[in-house]
């Protein structure tokens, strides 16, 4: 990555459940808030950490997750021993659908999030979790974003439907629609199911980055599962303290990306003339 004019950044928001400041180095950050990797400063224990966390992650994944995930760490180029390199996993990225990576401190503001994604690039957070927090993480770090999310960006329809979601963020900032938007992220992107001829099978980020949500997911009798339905979706509470009481399944990227092809504005209209559902709601 070319050098990067250091400016001074507003710090995007911490959720509600995360500390009052996030942990990443928001001073070196550049006016759309990407950085430098620095791939060569991270630690022996850093890349340790990576390892521990990748191959017990792979496992879980080769049982319970989409095969375009697995697919796509392989033609990245993904290694078990070593955090990757951003600018060598982004030559065979641009080379499968055009998408590349940016560096990132961390969390971002939604504006600038919506700009790399409709930009074709996804923002990768460059610091690593402690081992104290193998099985639990508050804020996104560089092994959620990578592991979770790059591998399906070289999956030709889902890196469309990505970009899509981005082009729709400011339109959804417009008519005050981001937080119907942000639904349809947490159910799909970071918590989404998929129908294989294998069975059911794991492709959300947020479930896949967490081998034990991974199995929930999948084999619990407790999580609600639905087929994909973009209102309903848009309609339902999240939790973010504990694994998620409704799944929404989709049969192929491609029908993820046909049902969110229409425009959302008319959608946004009918589903605040609706009662929000809680995150564990049945209907008739």
């Amino acid at each position: 990555m070319a050098a990067l004019k250091s400016t001074m950044v507003e710090l995007p928001p911490a959720s509600a459940s995360a500390a009052p400041r996030l942990r990443g180095d928001y001073s070196r950050a550049a006016s759309d808030y990407t950085v430098q990797q620095h791939w060569q400063d991270y630690s022996a224990d850093e890349h340790d950490i990576w390892r521990t966390l990748y191959t017990r992650q792979l496992e879980c994944t080769a049982r319970f997750g989409a095969p375009e995930l697995l697919a796509g760490l392989q033609r990245l180029g993904a290694e078990p021993d070593r955090i990757p390199d951003f600018a060598s996993v982004n030559q065979r990225l641009h080379a499968a659908t055009g998408w590349r990576i940016v560096a990132v401190p961390g969390l971002i503001p939604d504006e600038h999030f919506y700009a790399h994604l409709a930009n074709r690039a996804f923002p990768v957070s460059v610091w690593i979790r402690e081992r104290s927090e193998l099985d639990y993480l508050v804020e996104p770090d560089l092994f959620h974003d990578f592991f979770g999310h790059v591998p399906l960006l070289a999956n030709p329809v889902f890196a469309r439907f990505m970009q899509a979601y981005g082009a729709a963020g400011p339109k959804a900032a417009a008519h005050g629609a981001v937080p119907l938007l942000a639904r349809l992220y947490w159910y799909t992107v970071e918590f989404g199911l998929i129908n294989t001829p294998a069975g059911l099978r794991a492709y959300g980020a947020g479930i896949l980055s967490s081998a034990s949500e991974t199995r929930y997911s999948i084999e619990s009798p407790v999580p609600n599962r639905l087929h994909f339905d973009l209102e309903r979706i848009m309609r339902t509470a999240y939790r973010i303290d504990d694994f998620q009481q409704t799944y929404f399944v989709i049969d192929s990227f491609q029908e993820l990306f046909d049902k969110t092809a229409p425009d959302f504005m008319s959608i946004y209209e009918r589903v605040r003339r609706m009662d929000e559902l809680e995150a564990d709601a049945v209907l008739p």
